[in-house]
């Protein structure tokens, strides 16, 4: 353990503004699962000329930054350099919000591309076009997981966020030990479900 560690675990809890903070977290959370739910059925027009079509790979290139960095966050931590971890983790965090925002916005504007909503009589090969037919069930197993577990994890990321931020150490170890790996998932699984969806995209 470095000296810089163990300086920070010296820092008392601050328990008062982690129960706050352990409500607006909540407030979030529901938020966020309110417009995913509501970007599905509803569509905001854009204007004519105006197309958000550049989001999606942005979007992938947002998570892949994110696990690159998350993963930059856990070496820290695992060298004891805690402020350059605390660093990682709060880019991990501008990252996520920046692609939360840009999705729904994206979503509530853009009709949902599905794997297969285009014929692929664009691929010549027919051994090639059978291999991207084929990938339909790893492609979907990849979207339901990285889905599922980005809306079950988000208030754990933010309960794990918090409780580093409030000094409740012991609770950032327990919370952090299942939901990083959980949440490094979601980041290099969303890149790949972009690339698989890529050929379908107009």
């Amino acid at each position: 353990m470095t000296e810089e560690h163990r300086q920070w675990l010296t820092r008392q809890p601050n328990l008062a503004l982690s129960k706050q903070l352990g409500i607006v977290a909540w407030i979030l959370t529901a938020a966020v699962l309110i417009l995913v739910a509501l970007m599905r059925e509803i569509k905001i027009p854009l204007p004519e000329g105006v197309s958000f079509s550049f989001l999606p790979p942005f979007h992938a290139a947002v998570n892949a930054v994110a696990a690159v960095v998350l993963i930059g966050a856990l070496v820290a931590v695992k060298k004891g350099k805690i402020e350059w971890h605390k660093k990682f983790i709060l880019a991990a965090m501008a990252l996520s919000i920046l692609f939360l925002l840009s999705y729904v916005a994206y979503h509530f504007t853009s009709n949902e591309i599905k794997y297969g909503d285009v014929n692929l009589d664009g691929i010549v090969d027919a051994t090639e076009k059978a291999a991207v037919a084929g990938m339909r069930p790893v492609y979907l197993l990849l979207l339901i997981t990285h889905i599922t577990l980005a809306g079950i994890s988000l208030p754990f990321i933010l309960f794990t966020f918090i409780a580093g931020w409030t000094n409740r150490f012991a609770a950032h170890r327990r919370l952090a030990r299942w939901v990083f790996p959980v949440w490094l998932y979601v980041a290099i699984t969303g890149p790949i479900c972009y690339w698989m969806l890529r050929p379908f995209y107009p």
